[in-house]
């Protein structure tokens, strides 16, 4: 077997970076919620950049049914923790990064898991509202930047809380209505003002909020990992303004559209309280 060499691993990033900003990346510590769809796509995207250190968390194991999207979803996986699987992913890319697992997320471990974040990138599953609001709020208190970026039909939609500036709930609304289910819809108006993918959803009955189940492609999974991977990129190294709420992007591969959101007053906004009604009454009905 070869041995392990960080700089050539990574030689093809420079020129996009300097060697400088490689070693940097090589230093900073990345904690992810989720190791599934999104969640494994980030591992790999950021063990690829070359960054050496990640904090993993996921309750869950492979079945079939994730093998549409997920980056560590094989027969030969089926059954296994996605954690230990994503953590095996990452060090067989960089055998010197650094990965603690987390089988779950709660109150008694989330200071835990944040412990050394420079940033957070959520790739919790959506109907995981209670995990989100908890790490949302606790990386509200320490002051660690937040990136939350969802594969909405054949694109992506990406916002991200700075210390600072507008806060997640201030966004979101959360505590505006009472059930997960409502919470879920207030994710999915204010992560995509824009609904752009609503122009090509052929059958709105798949998405279950009473089984947790939407329906989901590959290419909205890996367009979440680019712009989470260059965005995390420019925040760890400092190379310029990143786009925080209330303004967002919404990226979407199959429309061949982009479009820079803006709502500021979150979901709060008459025109996002409308999108809201419109939406839980197509997937709440």
């Amino acid at each position: 077997m070869a041995d392990f060499d960080y700089k050539k691993a990574f030689s093809r990033n420079i020129g996009w970076v300097t060697e400088e900003e490689q070693l940097a990346l090589k230093g900073k510590t990345v904690a992810i919620c989720g190791a599934g769809g999104v969640g494994g796509e980030y591992a790999v995207t950021l063990a690829r950049l070359g960054i050496g250190n990640f904090k993993l968390a996921d309750y869950d194991e492979f079945e079939v049914h994730n093998f549409n999207r997920q980056a560590g979803a094989f027969m030969s996986t089926i059954g296994q923790s996605k954690c230990k699987v994503m953590q095996e992913v990452v060090n067989d890319i960089n055998p010197e990064a650094n990965v603690h697992n987390f089988p779950k997320i709660d109150e008694h471990n989330v200071d835990e898991f944040l412990e050394g974040a420079d940033v957070y990138v959520d790739g919790l599953d959506l109907f995981a509202m209670g995990a989100r609001k908890l790490v949302f709020a606790k990386c509200h208190e320490k002051g660690i930047p937040v990136m939350t970026i969802a594969p909405v039909g054949m694109g992506a939609a990406f916002l991200c809380f700075m210390p600072g500036k507008m806060g997640y709930e201030e966004y979101f609304r959360f505590n505006d209505v009472k059930s997960e289910d409502e919470q879920c819809v207030k994710f999915i108006v204010g992560l995509s003002p824009s609904l752009m993918q609503k122009a090509y959803l052929v059958d709105p009955t798949r998405t279950d909020f009473v089984n947790g189940q939407a329906p989901s492609t590959p290419m909205g999974v890996k367009a979440c990992a680019s712009l989470a991977g260059s965005n995390v990129l420019k925040f760890l190294l400092g190379r310029g303004k990143i786009v925080t709420a209330p303004f967002g992007i919404h990226f979407d591969g199959y429309m061949n559209k982009s479009a820079h959101t803006w709502c500021p007053f979150g979901n709060r906004g008459l025109i996002q309280r409308i999108k809201y009604k419109a939406v839980k009454g197509i997937v709440l009905s």
